[in-house]
């Protein structure tokens, strides 16, 4: 490649200041998807998509809109069970075991793999209910349990010290940047081992958004964490590995800074270089 090819690749690819981590391939399978397939009402949304969910890594999944992304994401938690006319094929694995089929409860899959939504959607509870609600359904009723559990989700989720004072008001007060993190400590509060984030900033402002991203660089070291976003900027600074969907295919995955500055496939290039999507 001349010097003036290498010029006009740097400029159009987004700067990669990716969070490093220990070399990913050394580092423990958490979960994983073999020729997985998904189909609503016939119509295939992904196909054949087989990847590695490293555990205590951020694995960021971009691609253009309808690519399959948030299909993917969902599959990861059997979300998809609760969609009309869904079907779903191949193979997606927790710590070794599946998590698909008669014998496994959907409910304890979500449990263990909690899921935050690209629109907050706090309960019109308290926020200290909004946080207990999880932990009230999974049968905890002692008073001073839920206390110490809702502190401590708070605590990991950023917003403990803005709502200490204020745990009997509405979660609907809070900002939207601090509804997104309430439904964050709504989620870490049942203490899941994986935690799937679809687009959790794209409403919000570049304040909140950086809030956002430095919680999720601090949940790492507890959490395995797999995150849609469209902001190519984002996945860089927040992942070490990255997966591209096109089309309902996983075109690539592979390590941030490589998949952003040495992409294998031409597709992979293209949508970073800002060609297509």
């Amino acid at each position: 490649m001349t010097a003036t090819e290498l010029t006009l690749q740097a400029t159009r690819m987004p700067a990669v200041v990716a969070a490093t981590s220990p070399t990913v391939q050394a580092v423990p399978l958490k979960m994983r998807a073999r020729d997985l397939t998904v189909g609503y009402s016939g119509k295939v949304a992904i196909q054949d998509v087989s990847i590695d969910v490293n555990q205590n890594v951020v694995l960021a999944l971009i691609g253009p809109s309808g690519c399959g992304k948030s299909t993917f994401l969902r599959s990861l938690n059997r979300m998809n069970d609760t969609v009309p006319g869904v079907s779903v094929s191949g193979h997606v694995e927790l710590d070794g075991e599946p998590i698909y089929g008669p014998e496994v409860d959907p409910v304890l899959v979500r449990r263990r793999v909690g899921m935050v939504f690209q629109r907050s959607n706090p309960f019109p509870k308290s926020i200290f209910e909004n946080v207990a609600y999880g932990l009230r359904i999974a049968g905890v009723r002692d008073r001073a349990v839920l206390a110490e559990r809702v502190e401590r989700a708070l605590r990991h989720a950023a917003l403990w010290d803005e709502v200490k004072d204020r745990l009997q008001e509405s979660g609907l007060r809070l900002s939207g940047g601090q509804q997104q993190r309430l439904c964050i400590a709504r989620a870490l509060a049942v203490e899941p081992e994986v935690l799937l984030m679809d687009e959790p900033a794209s409403a919000l402002d570049p304040i909140a958004t950086a809030k956002i991203e430095d919680l999720i660089a601090h949940l790492r070291s507890e959490l395995t964490i797999v995150i849609v976003t469209h902001n190519m900027q984002q996945a860089a600074r927040v992942s070490q590995r990255t997966g591209f969907f096109y089309m309902g295919r996983l075109v690539e995955v592979g390590d941030t800074t490589t998949i952003f500055t040495r992409p294998k496939e031409r597709e992979t290039e293209d949508y970073i270089t800002g060609r297509f999507g």
